[in-house]
Formats: structure tokens, C-alpha cells, sequence
């Protein structure tokens, strides 16, 4: 099976995450795409995050019914700081005749090489690099560097120029908090489900795991 990764700390998922994961599921014929909850992202330390248990319940209504899309708790599961190597050779073990590919935002394309162990993340998975609204081009030359043995054409067909809805997940938070709309930016049940839980209308709300560094 061909199979997307898409990680994150999706706090809350919207619907910008929902459309990335579906074109690059169409654009590189995906069979499956698997979200990965993390636990503590390593770029997010010290900072709060909703809980896992209220991020997961968001994610899974988000993607009910819809059978490409599943949930992995393995991040969540292992608990602590999240690192993507970690991850993929869990999953590879799980499943050696997947062929896997990691969905990233083309902000982290360039974080990716000061990340744990990037070479053998390329080596585990192919990254599939999605542009995200008014960004910067993306750089080839980084995954050149990570991937020599591919080719230009087989690099750039990593790269996926999309049109995203230019959405955020800190947007959302901050329009809850100023008692502002967020319909249709996340799926309605989503939408109910922070109404009737309270959340993000204050950081120091028993659904916020403080983080420490």
C-alpha cells in the first residue's frame, strides 16, 4: 500500500489540514492517509497544548466516515517528546511492504535537516512537501541534499505547488477566545465539540497540559 503520513499537534484540526491531506492523497495516489497526534512536538516544548485525549476526539470526529483517512496513536500512546524518526521506524517495523510518505508544510522543509536523524527520515519515508499560502518558494536543494539519489524530476515530484486555504490552527484558538466565528474553518462537528467543552476560551482551562520544557 501506498501510505501518507500527516503529523502534527492538530490543536484543534481544520479544514486547511483536511484539504492538504486529501490532495496529496489524490496528487501522489495515496491509499491511505494516517494522521499522528503528537504527544509533545519537540518544536512546541514548553509551550501549552490542549490535551491529547481532547485533540484526539477532535481529530477522529473530523475524519469520521471518511475511509482514507485514519488515526494513529502511536505519538500519543509513547507518550513525551515526538520525533519523527521515532515514528516512522515503529510503523515501518509494523508494516515493511508499505511504501510511506511524510507530509510536511513547506515551513518545516526547511527545519527539516536540523531535525533528529533527517537522513534516514528520507530514507524511511518520501517526503511530500506541500506550499502553504504566501510562503516562500520551496527549496529543492534541500531534499538534493538529503536524497542525492534521486533525480531533479523526482524531487520536484515531491514538491506539491496546491492552492491551501490559508487557515491555522493558533487562528482558530484566538477567534474562540474573542468569542469570534469559526464556522466552516473546521468540520461543524469539531466546531460543537470546542462550544460544548469550553475550549480555548482560556489557557487555564483543565483541557491545557501545561508542557515542560
Amino acid at each position: 500500500m501506498r501510505v501518507g503520513l500527516y503529523g502534527g499537534s492538530f490543536d484543534p484540526i481544520h479544514i486547511g489540514h483536511l484539504l492538504i491531506a486529501d490532495i496529496v492523497r489524490e496528487q501522489k495516489c495515496l491509499d491511505e492517509v494516517v494522521f499522528l497526534p503528537a504527544a509533545i512536538p519537540p518544536h512546541k516544548q514548553g509551550q501549552q497544548l490542549t490535551s491529547a485525549k481532547r485533540r484526539l476526539e477532535m481529530l477522529e470526529l473530523a475524519i469520521a466516515g471518511y475511509q482514507p483517512f485514519l488515526v494513529n496513536t502511536i505519538e500519543m500512546d509513547r507518550e513525551g517528546v515526538s520525533y519523527t524518526v521515532d515514528t516512522l521506524e515503529a510503523i515501518h517495523s509494523e508494516r515493511p511492504a508499505d511504501e510511506l510518505f511524510l507530509i510536511l508544510g513547506g515551513d518545516s522543509l526547511g527545519d527539516l535537516p536540523r531535525w533528529k536523524s533527517p537522513a534516514r527520515i528520507c530514507e524511511l519515508a518520501t517526503p511530500v512537501v506541500v506550499a502553504r499560502p504566501n510562503a516562500a518558494p520551496l527549496d529543492a536543494k534541500i531534499l538534493q541534499k538529503l536524497l542525492p539519489e534521486l533525480t531533479e524530476d523526482e524531487i520536484d515530484a515531491c514538491l506539491l505547488r496546491v492552492p491551501v486555504i490559508d487557515i491555522s490552527s493558533t487562528s482558530i484558538r484566538v477567534r474562540v477566545a474573542h468569542g469570534q466565528s469559526i464556522r466552516f474553518r473546521t468540520p461543524r462537528a469539531v466546531e460543537k465539540y470546542i462550544e460544548v467543552h469550553e475550549l480555548y476560551q482560556s489557557r487555564g482551562s483543565e483541557d491545557v497540559n501545561r508542557i515542560q520544557e
